[in-house]
C-alpha cells in the first residue's frame, strides 16, 4: 500500500482544495491529510473562518481522504512521515523549495502539484470582501 500525506489549512473548503486531494490521492492508495490547527495558525499568523474540528469534519466527508490528523507545528513532519508510513509528501507547487518540505526528501518522495488556476481561500476572501450587498443581506441594520 502506499501512502501518500499532505497538509493545509483547508480554511472555506473548494474546488482547488478537492482537486488538490483527488491528484494527491491518485498518487497513492491512501491519503492522509495533516490539518494545521487553530494555535498552529495563530503561530503562522493565520486565522481560518472555521476552527479546526470543522475543517478537520469537512475533509473527512471528502471521499479521497483516508485520514485526518492535526498539524501542531513546522516540526512534527519528520515524525509523522515514520509514525504513518508515509512513501510521498505532496503539496502544492508555491511550497516547492521550502526547507520543512525539501527536508523530507532524506525519508520519502515530495511531489509538488501546480495549483488549480483561479481559486483560492484568499481570492475567496477578497472576492466576499468586494461583493456588493444583495437586498441588504450584507448590510448592518441600524439600531
Amino acid at each position: 500500500m502506499k501512502r501518500i500525506l499532505t497538509y493545509g489549512t483547508f480554511d472555506l473548503l473548494h474546488y482547488g482544495h478537492i482537486e488538490i486531494l483527488r491528484r494527491a490521492k491518485a498518487l497513492g492508495d491512501y491519503l492522509i491529510v495533516a490539518v494545521s490547527t487553530d494555535e498552529f495558525n495563530a503561530i503562522k499568523g493565520k486565522k481560518a473562518y472555521h476552527n479546526y474540528e470543522t475543517r478537520k469534519k469537512m475533509l473527512e466527508a471528502v471521499r479521497y481522504v483516508d485520514l485526518v490528523i492535526p498539524e501542531n507545528n513546522w516540526e512534527q513532519k519528520k515524525n509523522d512521515v515514520t509514525e504513518y508510513k508515509v512513501d510521498t509528501v505532496v503539496m502544492g507547487s508555491d511550497w516547492e523549495g521550502n526547507k520543512n518540505f525539501e527536508s523530507l526528501k532524506e525519508i520519502c518522495e515530495v511531489v509538488y502539484l501546480p495549483r488549480t488556476e483561479g481559486i483560492s481561500t484568499t481570492k475567496i476572501k477578497n472576492d466576499l470582501n468586494l461583493q456588493e450587498p444583495i437586498n441588504g443581506l450584507n448590510q448592518i441594520p441600524n439600531n
